[in-house]
């Protein structure tokens, strides 16, 4: 299995001490703060010294929390064999999906190797072409006719014709591996305490921070860091964050708490706070059993992180408000407004890309310091953060680069953020899951990161017309030259790149008798020969050659047929194990093809010159040829279960 366990080599006393070193550089450091460097020479800087103090309190305790919470963690459940199977209704809701994906995500699902399971398609659009879809595949199919409050209005409104003793919920861009349901529902049988089992949403592509700057080698993806950290760590204070797909949940659970939560976007969230304060448990299992589609461009990303953002602090305004509601314990309560509240933490960063700015136009630094305080203090305070930041995130961040998603994003959530608190959030939108349409970059970023680097300019003019102390000096210079590089990425990665596969692409390392394999799709293949010999099939899949380059060969698949086609999508997509489980590069290293990116533009994507991200190839040794007299998973399911395309 894809578990994060392997990458936790260091154990609950080495942890302990790791907080407890952390917790007391940051009790120094703030001592520190407060005693030695607020500067109160003028009203204009000393409520700018005060403002830099608030800004940093603010993101530290946003930081330490989960420190601190990790203290409290318990051992999870494992997986064991299933003694019966309770019956369970897959939902995979749809919202304008393209045809192809949501057919990839229901084969996936129909392929579940689980015995007592329906699966229902839920069309929130009504196209005829989904209804069709789901006859063939055999799957039920739901459309409603009023579409008020989104996906949460389109999951309730199949909860009545359930019938299952547990629910699942698949995004309709997301592929399940085949042992998702039996793992998931493992856990649920063995403590009949609990409601809800979530598992890490994984991206089988690219997002557009990575693929734009071509960084797939050095920066592992945003969410890892939040299923290989944060999740666990709120397992450990019973307040794991439901993520709205690859989970599994009670259906008498959801029944007593009203359903899933419809007062915000944000229904996943929001509906794990309810059955948790319901006094139900909600575990998270540390297994990579699922992928779906990242963002294809950096506009509809940060579309999805402004909704991500309003959705979540517009639960404050609903019953599943972690202060009031009834039922949570006192670290419940922090642990759920933490994750709420952290949103905000947008806006203290952004006063603190302005702080030089600020500090020139005051005449005068917001921080007294002197070379002994920085050395002593400052110093090993952030140095022992960034380099424990890799082995406390269970190797799946650095300390500087993911920074990245912060910073490109950061004006639009600020935006967001404001416009929800003004009780004026944005309108729901659902993330394209194709790509659009080849444009320019979206103005929406790009002009707001190129006025802060404007203010990053203007700053550094200041200071060369009124320098400061040597030590202020020094310190305000790294922060412009660090940041002014972390904007000018920021800004280089609006522009995407083009040439962008609706269809991922993978790196794979698989040797032929014929070459070895590089890279690997449901399109195709691209291969180097090791000699003259061109395959003309591959699994016993039929190949017809589309690019050569000297020894390097592009291959399209030809001519498959429905159950070839099934067959090849099951064992890239749904293999157990399939999803790797990376490290974090180590930082310095990736300096060098960092500043490159700077400079150089994205090339288009075209054969031997894709994104790729890697793929374990267990499973795919064998043949579809050799199973010819056995049904395809996904005819056996349909046969198995009975199950009919009804219209709702």
């Amino acid at each position: 299995m894809s578990s994060f366990a392997a990458l936790q080599r260091y154990p609950m006393q080495w942890r302990r001490w790791a907080v407890l070193t952390l917790s007391l550089l940051l009790a120094r450091y703030l001592f520190w703060r407060v005693s030695s460097t607020l500067n109160f020479t003028s009203p204009a800087v000393a409520g700018l010294s005060l403002l830099l103090l608030g800004c940093e309190l603010v993101l530290l305790i946003s930081a330490f929390l989960p420190l601190w919470f990790s203290l409290a963690r318990r051992r999870p459940l494992k997986p064991q064999p299933l003694g019966r199977f309770p019956a369970v209704d897959l939902l995979l809701p749809s919202c304008g999906e393209p045809l192809d994906v949501v057919r990839r995500s229901l084969q996936g699902a129909l392929a579940l190797d689980y015995p007592t399971l329906t699966v229902w398609l839920l069309d929130d659009t009504g196209r005829p072409e989904l209804q069709q879809l789901a006859g063939q595949l055999g799957c039920r199919y739901r459309a409603r006719s009023e579409h008020a409050h989104a996906k949460a209005g389109n999951l309730n409104a199949a909860l009545p014709l359930l019938q299952g003793e547990l629910v699942a919920v698949l995004d309709a861009d997301v592929v399940p591996q085949r042992s998702f349901l039996e793992r998931t529902v493992s856990l649920l049988e063995q403590d009949s305490s609990a409601a809800l089992v979530q598992t890490p949403q994984s991206y089988m592509n690219a997002d557009p921070v990575l693929r734009n700057l071509q960084l797939e080698r050095w920066l592992l993806p945003d969410e890892e860091s939040f299923y290989r950290w944060v999740e666990p760590v709120r397992q450990g204070v019973g307040a794991v964050v439901c993520a709205g797909t690859s989970f599994v949940v009670r259906r008498r659970a959801l029944m007593a708490v009203g359903g899933f939560e419809t007062g915000t976007p944000s229904e996943d969230l929001a509906t794990g706070i309810r059955l948790a304060a319901a006094g139900w448990r909600l575990h998270f299992l540390a297994e990579k059993l699922s992928a779906g589609l990242a963002p294809h461009s950096a506009a509809a990303m940060a579309r999805q992180r402004c909704r991500w953002a309003s959705g979540t602090l517009q639960i404050l305004r609903t019953g599943a408000n972690p202060f009031t509601i009834a039922g949570l314990s006192p670290l419940q309560r922090l642990a759920f407004a933490e994750g709420i509240l952290h949103w905000l933490n947008v806006l203290p960063q952004l006063l603190l890309l302005l702080m030089p700015l600020l500090a020139v136009l005051a005449g005068g630094s917001p921080i007294r310091l002197d070379g002994g305080g920085l050395v002593s203090v400052a110093l090993p305070f952030y140095a022992a953060q960034m380099l424990l930041a890799r082995p406390i995130s269970g190797q799946a961040r650095g300390a500087v680069l993911p920074e990245l998603y912060r910073w490109i994003f950061l004006v639009p959530l600020v935006g967001a953020v404001l416009s929800t608190i003004a009780k004026k959030p944005k309108t729901f939108r659902v993330t394209p899951k194709a790509p659009g349409p080849a444009r320019g970059a979206e103005p929406g970023l790009v002009i707001p990161l190129a006025s802060l680097l404007a203010v990053q300019g203007l700053a550094l003019v200041g200071l060369l017309r009124w320098p400061p102390p040597a030590a202020p000096l020094g310190l305000t210079l790294f922060w412009l030259a660090s940041s002014t590089l972390l904007l000018g990425l920021s800004l280089r990665c609006c522009w995407d790149r083009p040439g962008v596969s609706a269809v991922p692409w993978f790196a794979v390392q698989s040797k032929q008798s014929w070459g070895q394999v590089t890279a690997l799709s449901e399109d195709g293949l691209e291969a180097r020969l090791t000699g003259n010999q061109i395959p003309t099939q591959h699994w016993g899949l039929p190949l017809e050659l589309v690019c050569q380059k000297g020894q390097r060969i592009g291959m399209r698949w030809a001519q498959l047929n429905a159950e070839q086609r099934q067959w090849l999508n099951q064992r890239i997509y749904g293999s157990a194990g399939c999803w790797p489980v990376r490290r974090a590069p180590f930082e310095p290293r990736a300096l060098g093809p960092v500043l490159l990116r700077l400079i150089r533009p994205a090339s288009t994507e075209t054969w031997f010159n894709r994104s790729l991200l890697p793929l374990a190839l267990q499973g795919l040794a064998s043949s579809p040829l050799t199973h010819a007299s056995r049904p395809s998973p996904m005819k056996e399911s349909a046969s198995t279960r009975m199950n009919m395309a009804t219209p709702g």
